[in-house]
């Protein structure tokens, strides 16, 4: 079970508005305040393990070689 399944289990929202605020704090609580126990996480948040591997995602970066393309860079999937 997901931690959003147990965390608005505990809580009866009456309006939508107050559901709508823990909603939208959730994601920074997820992704920045939680340790995670994932295989290449070792115990950081899952911010931290993005920004520590940013460099990588950056260096695997296919450019565009049309100068006048202006989609955005995709990311090669390839080890």
């Amino acid at each position: 079970m997901s931690s959003a399944n147990i965390a608005f289990r505990k809580k009866i929202y009456r309006p939508v508005e107050e559901l709508q605020v823990d909603m939208d704090a959730w994601p920074a609580r997820y992704n920045e305040q939680r340790p995670h126990s994932g295989r290449y996480c070792y115990g950081k948040t899952p911010m931290q393990s993005f920004r520590e591997t940013l460099h990588i995602a950056r260096d695997k970066t296919i450019t565009a070689s049309d100068p006048s393309d202006s989609r955005q860079p995709i990311l090669s999937t390839e080890c």
